[in-house]
């Protein structure tokens, strides 16, 4: 991990459901609610394995209503569904954040093909 991806500041916009990560040299990445939700890397989302992922769906009013220090490489977010089980380490929100149009499509593709429609 460089220290260019342990960002600076954490800042949680609960109104708009956003939170917003600035990095040292001034980068910062504004990663919603929904996306952070929907991305979580705990197994409950991943699976354990391979081609085992669960799609996420109906996460579109979900909002974090926590954050919590996991030693000097992430954090765990709670989100106001009652998940929590997912650490976000520095350098898979930097990934989030670089690479959010592409996994929102890729995400948005999912749920096309699974017969899901997001409301909103």
């Amino acid at each position: 991990m460089t220290a260019k991806h342990r960002p600076t500041d954490i800042r949680l916009h609960q109104q708009s459901r956003v939170l917003e990560l600035v990095y040292t040299d001034g980068e910062t990445h504004r990663l919603g609610c929904e996306f952070l939700r929907v991305h979580s890397p705990s197994a409950e989302v991943t699976g354990h394995g391979p081609g085992q992922e669960v799609l996420q769906v109906d996460k579109e009013d979900v909002n974090i209503t926590g954050i919590e220090p996991v030693g000097h490489y992430g954090i765990k977010l709670v989100f106001s569904d009652g998940h929590d089980t997912g650490i976000y380490d520095w350098n898979y929100l930097y990934h989030l954040g670089a690479h959010q149009d592409q996994l929102w499509e890729k995400y948005l593709e999912r749920l096309a093909a699974a017969g899901h429609q997001r409301k909103g």
